[in-house]
């Protein structure tokens, strides 16, 4: 199977109002800052939107985003196998930002964390890693080992291009939107 098509974001934002932008980030994630007009789906709902979707890329391009590009990459190969065509923004929505590009924060879909799960990720990791190097050396070396495992999640996320605390941090209370969203992205689908 060939990688999908790839907008740039420059290219994306000159023709942001000719695509269906769908965010496949988790609710926490995309109440933090999406683009402007996307429509969250997170990616384990993906099948469950796949008529909507369907329907929205026979009436023109669909661009799939999240924070990096990895699970937008992951949703656009899922939704080829499915006869969906859909592109991804290089980057995710890091790179739209980074690029001076704005981000929508919608107060209806607002979370109550007050962090990006970027911040909340670099929070918890250099917690775990001072607790373990602090246990290790007041109670027992064996809670270095906390900050060994700790450091070896971040290579791991580096390297693979994903991260699992951001999701298990996404699951955390604070993390969810304070209503779903889901039924009312697939109806904005459906009247595209």
């Amino acid at each position: 199977m060939t990688a999908p098509a790839t907008l740039g974001t420059d290219q994306a934002r000159a023709r942001l109002d000719e695509l269906t932008v769908i965010d496949v980030r988790t609710p926490g994630e995309y109440a933090s800052g999406h683009l402007p007009g996307a429509l969250n789906i997170p990616l384990d709902q993906l099948r469950r939107a796949l008529p909507e979707i369907r329907h929205a890329a026979e009436r023109g391009e669909v661009l799939v985003v999240c924070a990096s590009g990895a699970r937008s990459e992951n949703a656009c190969k899922l939704l080829a196998e499915q006869g969906v065509t859909a592109a991804t923004l290089a980057g995710g929505t890091g790179a739209w930002a980074a690029g001076g590009h704005e981000l929508h924060q919608p107060a209806a879909c607002d979370t109550r964390a007050g962090w990006s799960m970027e911040r909340q990720v670099r929070f918890t990791a250099g917690t775990l890693v001072l607790v373990g190097l602090v246990l290790g050396l007041l109670v027992h070396p064996a809670f270095q080992f906390l900050s060994a495992a700790v450091a070896g999640g971040l290579v791991f996320s580096a390297l693979t291009n994903t991260c699992g605390m951001a999701v298990l941090l996404g699951k955390l209370p604070h993390n969810r939107p304070r209503r779903a969203d889901l039924d009312t992205a697939l109806a904005a689908l459906r009247s595209r």
